[in-house]
């Protein structure tokens, strides 16, 4: 069995594999302009993250009813489970729903109908974070989270996603500020293709409490510093960074000079059908292209659950902590 760890950065709709798109699609008899399972795992080959988006928006097309949401997240836990997840905060993209004419409650009910149950069929305790595109506006932003509102029993968070050049954090001040005063955790996508003052921004700005990505704060030493000192965690996906072209190749990942440097970084697998590997997948790939020891993974696997949103059950979190110590690699 895979070390236990937390996957804190999981987009649901990320987790589209080629032969479940079919299922869904001929389920809701939405044509798929892709010959077969084959022809369509092809295209996930991307040269950027637009490139990737792109494939990303196209296929939710077969998303339509709860029953898809379920099933949706019931295939991630599974797999999930297996790469040794014990605890997951799963985002979720709701205006790209919306945008099809598929509502909130659809999406958020049947997401749930899986999560509510995950701990009893998966043996995965999970959290759900809604995440705001960037690319669009903020009073779509603010819309989105109006309609989230009856919802926010189920929701324990919001983030930030999509395309992020040309989309500083500061434009989703407003929004940001409403979903704090209702309580809500606070996250966001920063550092991957935008400038480590993005990172800056989405921390003093935003309020955010974890950074999404945040590989390229190792370009300001003062930011590393003060990331080190508060102790921000920072959701790297070693896998995607290569996929998406961030890094060339995962020999060059700057994960073990992170660590090095005493910053919280955590390993996920961000999209993981698209781009080739879940959680253990990743866990498996730092340790073999980045030579990373057993005390490393160790740490990995315990710095996930330090980042996770357990404040409200520190019990959970304590236990998880102490079969990550207990874990006897083979």
């Amino acid at each position: 069995m895979p070390i236990p760890k937390a996957e804190l950065h999981l987009h649901i709709e990320g987790t589209l594999e080629p032969e479940l798109a079919f299922a869904l699609a001929a389920r809701n008899g939405v044509e798929l302009p892709y010959a077969d399972t084959e022809a369509l795992r092809e295209a996930y080959r991307f040269e950027d993250l637009q490139s990737f988006l792109n494939l990303y928006y196209e296929l939710m097309a077969v998303l339509r009813t709860e029953r898809d949401f379920e099933d949706l997240a019931n295939a991630y836990l599974a797999r999930a489970a297996a790469q040794g997840v014990r605890h997951a905060e799963i985002f979720f993209d709701p205006q790209a729903h919306l945008a099809r004419g598929v509502d909130m409650g659809t999406v958020v009910e049947g997401l749930w109908r899986a999560l509510g149950d995950s701990e009893s069929n998966h043996g995965i305790s999970t959290r759900l974070i809604l995440c705001f595109l960037r690319d669009e506006s903020a009073a779509s932003a603010m819309e989105t989270l109006d309609a989230a509102k009856p919802y926010l029993d189920r929701i324990t968070g919001i983030g930030l996603d999509s395309a992020e050049v040309g989309h500083p954090p500061v434009k989703f001040r407003e929004v940001y500020e409403t979903a704090a005063a209702l309580g809500l955790r606070r996250v966001a996508h920063a550092g991957e293709e935008g400038p480590p003052a993005y990172i800056t921004e989405a921390l003093d700005i935003l309020g955010v409490e974890r950074v999404d990505h945040g590989l390229r704060c190792m370009e300001d030493a003062e930011l590393v510093a003060r990331l080190v000192r508060d102790r921000i965690p920072l959701t790297l996906c070693p896998l995607s960074n290569v996929r998406l072209r961030t890094v060339d190749v995962l020999a060059d990942h700057p994960l073990p000079a992170m660590l090095d440097a005493g910053l919280l970084c955590t390993v996920n697998s961000d999209d993981p059908a698209y781009f080739g590997g879940y959680a253990g997948d990743n866990f498996d790939a730092v340790r073999s292209a980045l030579g990373l020891n057993e005390d490393r993974l160790r740490e990995l696997a315990r710095n996930s659950f330090v980042a996770s949103f357990l404040e409200d059950d520190e019990e959970r979190r304590e236990r998880y902590l102490a079969e990550v110590e207990a874990y006897e690699f083979g």
